[in-house]
């Protein structure tokens, strides 16, 4: 059963139930207790929402629940039913004393993980106050240590699968008293731990069936998207459960809607139309078919007679329906009712405004004509609804004939929203074509460039591996501009030796900022000394009236002197007012707001010294039961153990500023003997807990991430391969050379080597062992703001970019070979915005222009190994530059060339290369 209603906003909402249901859209009406009710009101609660209208009724009643919603990762979607089920005492007297313990634990919540558990547990406590008895909350997190656990008293008790499970294993008769069991986040739970929720499922099953009198059972499912395994959990833990559904696309996998995706080329897709509309007089089809300009829908309609004739048939009715229509809705509405009441096949073309309108939901099949994004695509699986169907055990559909079909046309122009559709096809266990894997791919690459300025992927560096990189913000590949600019000093680090380290601020159990101290002369406590001493003298501390952006000051926290750097200053309304501004301790690597009264000036002298902050990451353990994110209580215990001590740490890998080591030791000096005593292993302490395990891929993802990137010795440049005059080919570099050059970091003139766009592929360098250096080809596009080239390079490595304000200077190695590209840009760019990602087939380099706009080419200079790409070109919105229309004709540009000309009547001069 469908029902469609409206809430308070009068928006439309869309509502799958199994039973009729009558929601309760208002707090006061709800079947709430009253002093939850008022809890709610005082916590100034909007609610209850849309589901939570059609859940609340069923849920207190006491009748089992499944609920897929965009707000089923809600906990009060079932934390309101459950606190008010609990307030009955009369619920619960025919409960016997099975053991002979008083049990009032009398409901559990199961969650997918410590984070959401802990959420669950707050609210519990929130709202369990107000004119109600204690029922005494607990959360239940269990390491592999498996501490003992109190419950008694205990009637609401929240925890996660792998911790119930090790409870269990120590209180076997945990299940015997158990009335309520919710099963939080379904889809996660069943994807992440399917093994673990049926062995739970399956122990309460048990202890159900071995239960004395008749004791109240009810289990509650609410998630975010429909999963296969719900079917079993309905079938054989549930008694006939209430199905509430508010997610179109959820529901159609629910009511079992075949999806088909038909590939064909843009140019055919007409045709491949009407291969699809196979009709038979035994399978009277009402086929709605999709597209999203007037213009198409004209087009389909007009093809009709090519349809009868292509299927023989004569008897088929073309209906179409869109804003310009003269015939209005009503009209297509009854037409549509009656063509199929007298058994005539019948196919409404229509764009996607005209769907509701016509309020249409028993069509037996949907085209995606035009490729929709996934709300678009929901809106027309709704007018499908009448034809969803839930299989039950025992039952049998004809699935060639009973269930509601979904075909989607794709075409090489379907780039937009691939990913979101093919991430709901996966979801619905469809099939699916190796195109759309293709597409799928291209835009997620693409969608990856666009994080280049993002930081790297936290999770990536701390446990190798990003669980939903689709989703995360931050980036997941190597941008040389960013992560090997700033380097540690060579000098303070020696891979896979020991250095001294002090962690100072504590992200979490494996993640530390501090620094590296020398073992001699540190050079950062000479430093303090002297900024000590010299702001002793009151004469000294001279506040700052003007905060700027990216300034460095003196900032005073007790008897300490800290380096701070201004990262934001807030707008401030009056000149010279005092505000609050987020500053970074440089030396410590920790962020936090300060009042700007506080910054002192910092003398250049003690700005001299670089920022001694360094990033640290403890490798080869990670949190248990494939958590993403480390226990408060490991945080807390690393935190006191570690913070500001001594620690002896073997360098395992370095990229910018972080590093990662194995193992951490902490150290005592004996100073009266000269030796240091080992204390604690942070990694094994981090085990000892029960809550972290082994992660031995960490080391092996993280030199996977970076096996494009070797960082060289800082005095290395681009310009080492480089020289002015071939004449000084054979001469080797002297220092003063290479100091000049470092220093020339705005002309950047490099110019000589390929870019003049002579037909040579390499030049033979003597400093380079008699090597070659290869120019490789390159392919360019643009945007408004953006310039991309794509070198095309197999496995590069050492690979360096330098960008300067007209030029582009990219270095690699690739096997044998080496590659240099020293490209003279046309027009200027912006060198600090810039960015270069080596991949595996090729190095992608996005260059930030200075002015935003088109560019009419890419170089000054003809180069015969950079041309268009085509592919990834983007029309402007104006005039497009492949238009048949205008005075003049397009020419395209020969292979191998990279400009493009106007071939116009008028003119017969080629542009300026």
């Amino acid at each position: 059963q469908f029902q469609s209603s409206r809430n308070l906003g009068e928006e439309k909402n869309f509502v799958f139930l199994s039973k009729k249901i009558e929601p309760s859209p208002v707090l006061e009406t709800a079947p709430l207790f009253h002093g939850l009710k008022k809890e709610l009101a005082w916590n100034k609660f909007s609610g209850p929402n849309f589901t939570e209208s059609y859940c609340w009724p069923p849920a207190a009643w006491g009748y089992d629940v499944v609920a897929i919603s965009h707000q089923g990762n809600d906990p009060l979607l079932y934390i309101a039913p459950i606190l008010t089920l609990l307030q009955q005492k009369s619920t619960y007297q025919a409960l016997p004393d099975t053991i002979g313990v008083c049990i009032y634990r009398t409901s559990l919540i199961v969650c997918p993980g410590w984070k959401k558990a802990r959420l669950v547990f707050d609210l519990l406590k929130r709202y369990g106050r107000k004119d109600c008895r204690d029922h005494h909350p607990m959360l239940i997190i269990l390491g592999q240590n498996k501490e003992a656990v109190k419950l008694g008293g205990c009637e609401v008790a929240v925890t996660t699968p792998h911790s119930l499970l090790r409870l269990l294993e120590e209180n076997s008769w945990l299940f015997c008293r158990l009335c309520h069991l919710v099963l939080d986040e379904i889809e996660v739970l069943l994807s992440d731990t399917t093994e673990q929720v049926f062995t739970i499922l399956g122990c309460y099953k048990k202890a159900t069936a071995q239960a004395r009198g008749n004791p109240w059972h009810q289990i509650i499912a609410v998630g975010t998207r429909w999963n296969k395994h719900i079917t079993h959990l309905m079938e054989e833990f549930m008694n006939d459960p209430y199905v509430v559904i508010t997610v179109v696309e959820e529901a159609a996998i629910c009511g079992n809607v075949q999806q088909v995706v038909q590939p064909c080329m843009n140019s055919s897709k007409t045709t491949g139309l009407l291969k699809i509309l196979d009709f038979t007089h035994r399978n009277l089809q009402k086929v709605l078919v999709f597209t999203d300009s007037v213009s198409e829908v004209e087009m389909i309609h007009k093809s009709r007679k090519y349809l009868n004739f292509a299927l023989k048939s004569n008897s088929i009715v073309s209906l179409k329906k869109h804003k310009e229509s003269k015939c209005n809705a009503s009209c297509v509405s009854e037409r549509w009712r009656k063509l199929h009441s007298s058994g005539t096949p019948v196919v409404l073309v229509l764009t996607d405004d005209c769907l509701e309108p016509l309020g249409i939901t028993d069509a037996t099949c949907v085209i995606h004509f035009s490729f929709p994004s996934l709300r678009i695509f929901g809106q027309r699986l709704q007018s499908m609804t009448d034809n969803f169907c839930i299989l039950r055990k025992g039952s049998s559909v004809d699935e060639e004939h009973s269930k509601a079909k979904s075909v989607i046309l794709l075409t090489e122009n379907s780039l937009c929203h691939a990913p979101e559709i093919m991430g709901y096809l996966q979801h619905a266990e469809a099939e699916i074509p190796q195109e759309l894997h293709d597409l799928t791919a291209r835009v997620l690459e693409s969608e990856e460039d666009k994080k280049l300025l993002r930081p790297l992927c936290a999770s990536l560096k701390i446990f190798g591996i990003c669980k939903n990189r689709t989703a995360c913000p931050d980036r997941h590949q190597i941008n040389l501009s960013i992560d090997v600019t700033q380097t540690i000093p060579a000098e303070m680090i020696k891979p896979s030796e020991r250095v001294l380290i002090v962690p100072l601020h504590i992200v979490h159990a494996t993640n530390y900022f501090g620094r590296i101290v020398r073992k001699e002369k540190d050079q950062y406590e000479v430093l303090a000394g002297e900024m000590k001493n010299y702001f002793k003298v009151p004469g000294h501390r001279v506040s700052v009236n003007t905060v700027e952006k990216s300034a460095f000051y003196a900032l005073y926290e007790g008897a300490l002197c800290h380096r701070v750097q201004v990262v934001d200053v807030p707008a401030q309304e009056e000149e010279h007012s005092v505000c609050k501004v987020t500053v970074e301790y440089i030396d410590e690597g920790r962020t936090s707001q300060v009042s700007s009264d506080q910054l002192l000036h910092l003398p250049a002298r003690f700005q001299s010294l670089p920022p001694q902050a360094v990033e640290f990451v403890v490798c080869r353990v990670k949190p248990i039961d494939n958590e993403i994110e480390w226990n408060p209580k490991v945080t807390d215990h690393i935190h006191q153990k570690i913070k500001g001590k001594l620690h002896h740490a073997r360098i395992v890998h370095t990229l910018g500023k972080t590093v990662w080591v194995d193992p951490v030791i902490g150290v005592a000096s004996l100073s009266s003997v000269k030796v240091w005593i080992n204390e604690y292993n942070i990694r094994s302490e981090i085990l000892s807990t029960g809550l972290g395990t082994d992660n031995p891929e960490h080391l092996a993802e993280i030199q996977k991430l970076c096996r494009h990137v070797q960082v060289l010795d800082p005095a290395e440049d681009l310009e080492h391969f480089i020289k002015e005059d071939p004449a000084d080919l054979e001469k080797p570099s002297s220092p003063q050379d290479m100091s000049r050059q470092e220093n020339s970091s705005e002309s950047c003139d490099t110019s000589g080597i390929c870019s003049c766009g002579k037909p040579h592929n390499f030049v033979k360098f003597s400093n380079l062992n008699s090597r070659y250096v290869y120019h490789p080809e390159i392919q360019w596009f643009q945007d408004n703001e953006t310039v991309t080239l794509k070198v095309k390079i197999q496995s590069a490595a050492d690979a360096k970019c330098k960008f300067c304000k007209e030029k582009v200077v990219f270095s690699a190695s690739s096997g044998e070979k080496l590659y240099l590209a020293d490209l003279e840009l046309q027009k200027s760019i912006l060198a600090e915005k810039s960015t270069c990602v080596i991949k595996d087939r090729e190095a992608v380099i996005v260059l930030a222009k200075e002015k935003p706009g088109a560019w009419c080419k890419l170089l000054k200079n003809k180069n015969i190994h950079v041309s268009l790409d085509f592919e990834h070109w983007e029309e402007p919105e104006e005039e497009s530059l492949f238009s048949a229309g205008g005075a003049g004709k397009l020419s395209f540009p020969a292979a191998g060339t990279e400009e493009w000309f106007d071939s116009s009547e008028d003119s017969d001069t080629e542009s300026d290369e």
